[in-house]
């Protein structure tokens, strides 16, 4: 179960898990569509698409199908892109992300994945930052990204 805190300025979610994979079979789930498509996504929110350049200035973005039983902020088809800032595989991973579900839908936030090796796993790090006047993403966000965590650790260790 991923641990989860919401940072006391309310800007930032972070969120850990180890994955029983090593940093480099990690890093590569993060950034290869096909892969993505498979593990990002849910009965409630079904990805339709997921797509990646993945490098420092490359463009990404996801999309779900319209058939999401999932609503926020009056939202159930859900659209998000960004540019990758950071790219330093297997240890970071960082881009911008912007959803069609935020009170402000032109807010840029920011997503930075950490991969720190312990033992023979991965310590998985994800902070998303930018959303203190994100109020009803950052609620969802603070349940949403400890699922995107199990999703992804539950598709590397099987």
């Amino acid at each position: 179960m991923a641990k989860t805190i919401v940072t006391p300025d309310q800007d930032a979610i972070v969120s850990e898990i180890e994955i029983a994979a090593p940093p480099e079979r990690v890093f590569q789930a993060l950034v290869d569509p096909a892969q993505m498509t498979q593990w990002w996504t849910s009965d409630q929110c079904k990805t339709e698409y997921f797509e990646m350049d993945a490098r420092r200035g490359g463009k990404w973005g996801f999309g779900t199908a319209k058939s999401a039983t999932l609503t926020i902020n009056g939202v159930n088809q859900f659209f998000c892109h960004g540019e990758v800032l950071e790219y330093d595989p297997p240890r970071v991973l960082a881009y911008t992300w912007v959803g069609n579900w935020h009170d402000d839908k032109s807010r840029v936030t920011r997503v930075r994945w950490e991969l720190t090796p312990v033992g023979q796993g991965t310590r998985v790090k994800v902070t998303h930052s930018g959303l203190a006047q994100e109020n009803a993403a950052r609620k969802d966000y603070s349940s949403g990204w400890p699922g995107v965590l199990g999703s992804l650790k539950q598709y590397l260790e099987k």
